[in-house]
């Protein structure tokens, strides 16, 4: 006899409740509660069921485990086999998310075709297109092969049937939210659909030892659609992120029980699907403008590559009482901070200006160590003064305007050598380091100090490579841009009585005039009447 009863569950974290409820007690989210009916059979006794089920695994000692077996498959795009860890893991079930149009079914049946051409049987099958659809697809892709098997289905029992029938080496499921399983009355992409049909494939790829990769829709705030359990239950979680404008791809891990999540995988978008790029400071960089001022590069890491990219910044006066700041590909929040420093510290008057910052290629930058880069392109296009084609800046800036040493320096400074940068503004700290490290007279020669007449100031030529540091955000802009000569009939002084232009702790003063007060000490940092604007 089988027992129903009508259960509660909530779409983002899975919970259940026994009646509807508006707001979730676990997650917080509001109207998330949907309708489910749980069926379970009865069983006569109240004790446990001690009854062995066939196959069951039993427990082995750990050292006894072998590993012969487990060898991973290369999918044939060594970026991707880069953020999965250096292969594909047998039994491994490998959740792909991105947003609509990105280009997740163009790398998966990229990487399908490459495993089978490789004399693996591959499965693929598409629960949004039809079998014709996806040939048409794989021919632009150039991805037709004779061991690529397409099933167009929806009916997860039906596919499972069909792995029985074809045993394949791969299978890819586009998409976890179109399957569905005809023993539960929920819709597909429903929370208890979406969490059962994971379960049910987790099992298949470990029982038969058979990697599974599963396309996953996204939601307006980026997260993969259905549960949060669902993430819980794979082994890896990749997310295919760009804009829909630009070529360039970026395939990320948040999750991955086989490698490190610091890896990333770089692709460009072209009309024969996603190609590799193997190189990509120099592609973000081959149409740099070196005569234009506001242009700045910096050297961000991206996982564990360090990737150099332009920072590019407009400096514009306003005819209006509401300056506007716009940010693409960095945070506003960060953009509005050192605007902030950039006025209180080094004493730039954007109180009345608009300030527009892009970074070029539709990258996105969250490393706090772009800062400087940052701070300098906003320097360069006020004072209208290009920066140094041959140099680049890494940092990461302080409310006090002091420059913060950052990791993996050595990295950063190794890429920026190998595309033939001369010359690198780093924090004073990670000089030091520097210093320290190669005070052997192997890598790094001829230090100096007093700098532009700042006593703090060294410098080292390392690999080629001139590194000079900087204590604070104004001694960098001083060794980007120069001092500049102090402006009006004289050496007025600011309100805190130091002389404009004269060299302060704090590094205000430094380009030459005095700081601003009063209104636009106001207007920096999402003052009254300012217009903010972020591009995501």
């Amino acid at each position: 006899m089988v027992k129903s009863r009508v259960l509660y569950t909530c779409q983002q974290c899975a919970a259940e409740s026994a009646r509807w409820v508006g707001r979730c007690p676990e997650c917080g989210a509001w109207n998330s509660y949907v309708e489910g009916v749980r069926s379970t059979p009865a069983r006569a006794g109240a004790g446990p069921d001690t009854r062995v089920r066939p196959g069951a695994a039993r427990p082995e000692r750990l050292a006894d485990v072998s590993l012969d077996a487990l060898e991973r498959v290369t999918s044939g795009l060594q970026e991707f086999d880069r953020v999965l860890g250096d292969g594909i893991v047998p039994g491994s079930l490998v959740l792909v998310g991105g947003d609509p149009g990105i280009g997740k079914s163009t790398l998966l049946l990229q990487v399908a075709s490459n495993v089978a051409g490789a004399g693996r049987r591959v499965l693929y099958v598409s629960g949004e297109e039809s079998a014709r659809q996806v040939r048409l697809h794989a021919e632009r892709l150039g991805a037709v092969n004779g061991d690529l098997y397409v099933l167009a289905e929806t009916s997860l029992d039906a596919v499972l049937a069909q792995v029985e029938a074809i045993d394949p080496d791969l299978l890819i499921v586009d998409s976890i939210q179109t399957v569905y399983l005809e023993g539960l009355s929920s819709s597909p992409g429903n929370v208890s659909q979406l969490r059962e049909c994971a379960l049910r494939l987790m099992g298949v790829a470990k029982t038969r030892h058979l990697p599974v990769f599963l396309v996953g829709h996204v939601t307006k705030e980026g997260n993969i659609a259905g549960p949060r359990s669902l993430e819980h239950i794979v082994d890896c979680v990749l997310y295919l992120e760009g804009e829909r404008f630009y070529a360039y791809r970026l395939l990320r891990a948040e999750k991955n029980r086989f490698g490190s999540t610091n890896e990333i995988g770089v692709f460009e978008m072209e009309a024969d699907g996603l190609r590799q790029v193997s190189n990509p400071s120099a592609a973000f960089l081959s149409e740099r403008q070196t005569a234009n001022a506001g242009s700045a590069v910096t050297v961000p890491l991206e996982g564990s590559r360090a990737i150099l990219v332009e920072v590019q910044s407009l400096v514009a006066g306003t005819g209006l009482a509401m300056p506007r700041r716009t940010a693409i590909g960095v945070d506003l929040n960060r953009l509005l901070l050192l605007l902030a420093v950039l006025s209180k510290r080094v004493g730039l008057p954007l109180g009345s200006q608009d300030v527009y910052v892009n970074v070029v290629a539709g990258i996105k930058i969250a490393e706090p160590a772009a800062d400087l880069g940052l701070a300098l392109a906003i320097a360069s296009s006020w004072r209208d003064a290009p920066i140094d084609p041959g140099l680049v800046v890494v940092g990461e800036v302080g409310l006090l305007g002091e420059l913060r040493p950052v990791r993996q320096l050595e990295r950063r400074l190794a890429e920026a050598g190998r595309l033939g940068f001369e010359r690198c503004i780093v924090p004073a700290g990670d000089l030091r380091r520097l210093i320290g490290t190669s005070s052997g007279g192997e890598k790094g020669t001829g230090t100096r100090g007093g700098i532009a007449g700042r006593p703090g100031a060294r410098e080292v030529r390392r690999d080629g490579l001139l590194i000079q540091g900087a204590q604070t955000v104004g001694e960098a802009v001083v060794l980007a841009l120069g001092p500049l000569a102090p402006t009006g009939g004289g050496r007025r002084r600011s309100r805190d009585g130091v002389p404009a232009g004269a060299a302060r702790s704090d590094g205000a003063g430094e380009l030459g005039f005095e700081r601003p007060t009063g209104d636009d000490d106001a207007g920096i940092a999402g003052g009254a009447g300012e217009v903010l604007e972020t591009v995501e």
